[in-house]
């Protein structure tokens, strides 16, 4: 958040590396700054939502991260979304070489879903979550950060949401 004097009714929000900045007049209220962010959020998240991989450009994203992380080991016959995992970010079938991502997924930032595409992928090597699962993923320097960022989203997820602030 970043309030400016010099900015007097706009309000605007981008992304500054893994951060999100929401620009504010400085004379907003704390009611209307929550507000502001919760709506600025929300259409950041579409917009992005919008730009997200298709199947097709799924599969060759995990192509690269096979490579990159896997010495290329991990090769799966299908990638795709699907909108039918709601308790989980994503699943594989190894013997089916299949990887499923959760639609819950679009719209995040693409090193967490570069992060749940790459776990997956390693269930194609390591079927179970035992060590030499969890070895595989250590050549991405971003898995605790992915690993924190879905953790608060299903934090939040099973938060009941707070009122507005009351106007007077």
């Amino acid at each position: 958040m970043r309030r400016s004097a010099r900015r007097s009714r706009t309000v605007s929000a981008y992304r500054e590396g893994d951060r999100t900045v929401v620009l504010i007049p400085a004379r907003m209220s704390l009611a209307e700054e929550q507000r502001w962010v919760a709506q600025m959020l929300d259409k950041l998240a579409a917009r992005e939502s919008r730009r997200t991989l298709g199947d097709e450009a799924l599969q060759s994203r995990a192509h690269e991260l096979s490579r990159l992380h896997l010495g290329g080991r991990a090769v799966p016959e299908q990638v795709r979304w699907v909108t039918n995992q709601n308790s989980r970010w994503g699943s594989c079938t190894p013997s089916e070489r299949t990887i499923r991502l959760s639609h819950r997924l679009q719209g995040m930032p693409e090193y967490v879903v570069d992060y749940v595409l790459l776990h997956e992928l390693a269930h194609l090597l390591v079927p179970d979550h035992g060590p030499r699962f969890w070895a595989l993923l250590e050549s991405y320097p971003r898995t605790e950060r992915a690993r924190g960022y879905l953790e608060g989203v299903a934090s939040a997820a099973r938060l009941p949401h707070v009122p507005p602030a009351r106007t007077t």
